[in-house]
């Protein structure tokens, strides 16, 4: 196996359509992402299983038909037709006895169709007759690189930026042609290339400085369908324009921006936009000058308008300053309060982007109110592939198992209101932080990579299960066969193992302040973060009912009215709701204390289990793989043990209370 490749490995079986189908191709359009999207099918399949494809001139000695549908139809013997309508981005697979066609509308569409036939190919998953209609049911797929120019990475657990060195775009191209295939075969079509906390050098990208190295990373993604979308700072006409203020409504401002903005675009002239953190964690924004986020948004949106460029909008914004004394203030509600009042007020260029849920990227946290509540407002919710607060790529976490869970929540705004429907309508987009890096594996734990693969399905398709997407993912990096299975079903214990060890109950941030790896369980407790459990003797948690900070009342009353009773909230968010004595009677009949040390004890025991389930594949794996992920896994072994006797010990020696099990708590 090799790392550098993820789910394009060297294929030990043949492929399961025969090589001289697949060897003799016709193909019909016209494009640079189509030449791509043929170029891509002839080199995968050398590639992959060593094949060599021969293009032929007519359609009826073909084995293998892709192309455009438009110019293919005039083609087609006797009645025979194509499908009338592929949407955009979307494809027609038909697999035949003699011949199998790839079809699209529009050049990304066969892309991603050649990319799916070729998955579908490696899984052993085609057989003729077999009929496959696909499209994104979100237009915008986009990763969030938070990359530094000195080649450092915000949350990067995988080594140094791909992008960046020493204040430069300094990248191997080889490398980064293929982190655009890896990008592209499962849907991305836009990258943002920098830390959104635009600091210090990365202020000068939309200068001259930079632009023409930035225009040839654009070159290099482009012909992937992929568009790049940097990070901007706020304040930037008085960082390197040197006016005196930022403000938005200043006219000075306005057409600094417009002729900034319109010399990026004469470097890269399908630049998709821009995106911003405004008044966030020290970050400038329109707040400094008594305007609001659509005031601030709107100005940009104006400069991008005639260059057809988006301006994507972070509503990560609350206070940071909080008084940990003062219980009337709830981080939980920031994003909800500074941006449901201005539901109407933003540009048609501009789209929100909302975090899944209230807090950041927590391992229980529930699902923001703003999404469904925002009637006239476009947005895209983020999503974090690295792990930040889920294990550093250190401790193993199958993301999309999460990810399932919000796609199926129910926004209670009428029918067909779960995230899921929401996804191409309202909701237009996702956004994720990505998780990769300079290491060899892409992704320092090479099992995290199925969390890269799993955001693309997911947010080509928000319907897919988390367990599909599992067994895919291994299935394409290790082969089919058991050895797949078994790693597929590690996959799948991973989520719920971290969450039974980690804070409990839907408790945030009881993680190592700065880092985030590892407990420390009151190290945001007397912050001025905001993130307070308020343990004591008696009870913990937070009230954010309507007799607490009214967190509940932000959501539709169905959701609203359920968040509210602790009979009905779902247990596993309990304390994020609700403050409770310790002695509270859950649905499994023990005490709430009871069932944090519980849960600690079990979330240990199933890493242990995957550590052995692991060890059984060592014959099957390459040995430079199982090595590596082994050394995650013992580490992670640890971290949970760490996890287990702190939490335990710690509410043992609040409350007194002994473990009902008779286990080893340490006093």
């Amino acid at each position: 196996m090799k790392e550098y490749d993820c789910w394009f490995q060297k294929q030990t079986q043949a492929p399961c359509l025969s090589v001289p189908s697949l060897k003799r191709f016709f193909s019909a359009g016209a494009g640079m992402v189509y030449d791509h999207a043929i170029a891509e099918y002839r080199f995968l399949l050398k590639k992959c299983w060593d094949i060599p494809t021969e293009a032929v001139p007519d359609l009826r000695s073909a084995g293998t038909v892709l192309g455009l549908v438009a110019d293919l139809n005039p083609l087609l013997p006797g009645k025979e037709t194509l499908p009338a309508k592929i949407p955009a981005e979307g494809f027609y697979i038909r697999i035949g006895h003699e011949q199998s066609i790839i079809i699209a509308a529009d050049e990304a569409g066969l892309l991603y169709g050649v990319y799916r036939f070729l998955a579908l190919l490696m899984q052993g998953a085609l057989k003729p007759g077999d009929e496959i209609q696909e499209a994104p049911t979100a237009r915008l797929r986009m990763l969030n690189h938070w990359d530094n120019l000195d080649g450092s990475i915000e949350r990067g657990y995988a080594g140094r930026s791909l992008f960046y060195q020493d204040n430069h775009l300094q990248y191997d191209k080889e490398r980064m042609v293929a982190y655009a295939r890896l990008a592209a075969s499962v849907g991305i079509n836009r990258i943002s290339i920098n830390n959104v906390n635009v600091r210090s050098a990365a202020k000068l990208l939309i200068t001259e400085a930079y632009l023409p190295a930035v225009a040839e990373l654009a070159a290099v993604f482009r012909p992937f369908g992929i568009r790049l979308l940097p990070a901007l700072n706020f304040a930037a006409p008085k960082s390197i324009g040197g006016l005196s203020t930022a403000d938005p409504l200043d006219p000075a401002v306005a057409a600094w921006w417009k002729e900034q903005i319109s010399l990026v675009y004469r470097y890269i002239p399908d630049l998709a936009g821009f995106i911003v953190k405004a008044d966030s964690e020290g970050e400038s924004g329109p707040f400094q000058y008594g305007r609001t986020h659509a005031e601030g948004a709107n100005m940009l949106a104006a400069a991008l308008k005639p260059h057809g460029g988006e301006l994507i909008w972070r509503c990560f914004v609350y206070n940071c300053q909080q008084d940990w004394r003062d219980h009337s203030m709830d981080r939980a509600r920031a994003a909800y309060d500074n941006f449901i009042a201005l539901d109407g007020q933003f540009a048609d260029n501009v789209l929100l982007q909302i975090k899944y849920g209230p807090l950041d990227f927590q391992v229980l946290e529930p699902v923001m109110p703003l999404f469904g509540a925002l009637k006239n407002t476009r947005y895209v919710m983020e999503l974090q592939i690295t792990q930040e607060y889920t294990g550093h790529q250190i401790d193993l976490c199958f993301l999309p198992w999460l990810w399932e869970r919000i796609m199926a929540f129910d926004t209670a705004y009428g029918p067909q209101s779960r995230i899921r429907d929401l996804a191409g309508k309202s909701l237009e987009g996702f956004a994720a932080v990505a998780n990769t890096g300079r290491d060899t594996n892409w992704t320092g734990h090479t099992l995290a990579q199925a969390n890269l693969y799993g955001f693309g399905r997911m947010a080509w398709n928000p319907a897919l299960e988390s367990e599909a997407i599992a067994r895919e993912w291994s299935a394409l990096t290790f082969g089919p066969g058991h050895t797949a299975e078994t790693i597929a079903g590690i996959l799948l214990a991973s989520y719920p193992a971290y969450e039974n060890y980690n804070a409990p109950f839907g408790i945030c941030f009881m993680v190592t302040p700065g880092i985030h790896y590892g407990p420390n369980i009151e190290g945001y407790e007397f912050s001025k973060w905001g993130t307070y459990h308020r343990a004591d003797r008696k009870a913990i948690g937070v009230d954010r009912t309507s007799q607490g900070t009214g967190y509940t009342g932000l959501y539709a009353p169905e959701n609203a009215r359920r968040f509210e009773d602790p009979a009905q909230c779902p247990e596993k968010l309990l304390l994020f709701f609700h403050r409770l004595n310790y002695d509270y009677r859950m649905k499994n009949g023990e005490t709430l204390l009871q069932n944090i040390y519980d849960t600690h004890f079990v979330g240990y025991d199933q890493v242990a289990v995957m550590v052995e389930t692991w060890k059984s594949l060592e014959n099957d794996l390459d040995g430079e793989v199982y090595d590596s992920v082994l050394s995650r896994f013992e580490r992670q072994l640890e971290n949970a043990r760490e996890w287990r006797d702190q939490i335990n010990t710690y509410f043992y020696r609040k409350t007194g209370i002994a473990d009902a099990r008779g286990r080893r708590i340490y006093d």
